[in-house]
């Protein structure tokens, strides 16, 4: 698992890398790598989010992300295999991950 914050929702994530961090890891105990905050929707999307939502939209056909934790499975190869809404735990996703 990785993390990529992102202040598009809610503003929800305002503070600088090492705030979003202590957060994280204090609150959460997220004990995954937190990258720097990026920007996942819109013209200043960063390529890795462009990459995945293009490879695995929305049921609806959309591109955009609606909200924080919206999560992808991508093989060791690269392959964007599937996306989760953000509802879905890490959990859920290990009936996906056996079957790699």
């Amino acid at each position: 698992m990785l993390g990529f914050p992102c202040n598009q929702f809610g503003a929800q994530e305002p503070g600088t890398n090492a705030e979003i961090l202590e957060f994280a890891t204090t609150k959460y105990d997220a004990n995954f790598p937190l990258f720097s905050k990026i920007e996942v929707n819109g013209d200043g999307a960063c390529e890795l989010y462009k990459l995945l939502k293009t490879a695995q939209p929305n049921a609806d056909g959309s591109e955009e992300i609606t909200w924080n934790f919206t999560k992808f499975l991508v093989s060791g190869e690269g392959d964007v295999l599937r996306r989760y809404d953000p509802k879905t735990t890490p959990e859920d996703i290990a009936n996906d991950l056996a079957s790699l």
